[in-house]
């Protein structure tokens, strides 16, 4: 079973472009894989929208960015949890580890 971080971002988000400079780091010293989807990048985005939308089918509450934690993400997933918004690293750490503890 894969476990993974799944960033929904925007190339025009100044917040989104910021937490990439550790989030990915983050997430793979607590053993999780990371899937950068940016709305732009429409193949990588369609194949992960499933996802998004169980989670937000208006994306009406969505953060940017929204990290979903997912259990396989690539076939049939499980939503674990998820962290939004913009997070100092220590802050984005403890977050992501209270998702999957």
């Amino acid at each position: 079973m894969t476990r993974a971080v799944l960033k929904f971002s925007s190339e025009d988000c100044g917040i989104c472009h910021k937490m990439s400079f550790y989030d990915e780091k983050i997430a793979k010293e607590l053993d999780l894989d990371f899937v950068n989807i940016k709305m732009q990048d429409t193949a990588t985005y369609r194949k992960y929208r499933k996802v998004l939308l169980s989670q937000y089918p208006d994306k009406a509450d969505m953060g940017w960015p929204t990290y979903i934690i997912c259990d396989n993400p690539e076939g049939n997933f499980d939503i674990v949890g998820e962290v939004k918004g913009g997070h100092p690293k220590g802050e984005f750490r403890s977050r992501l580890q209270a998702v999957i503890s």
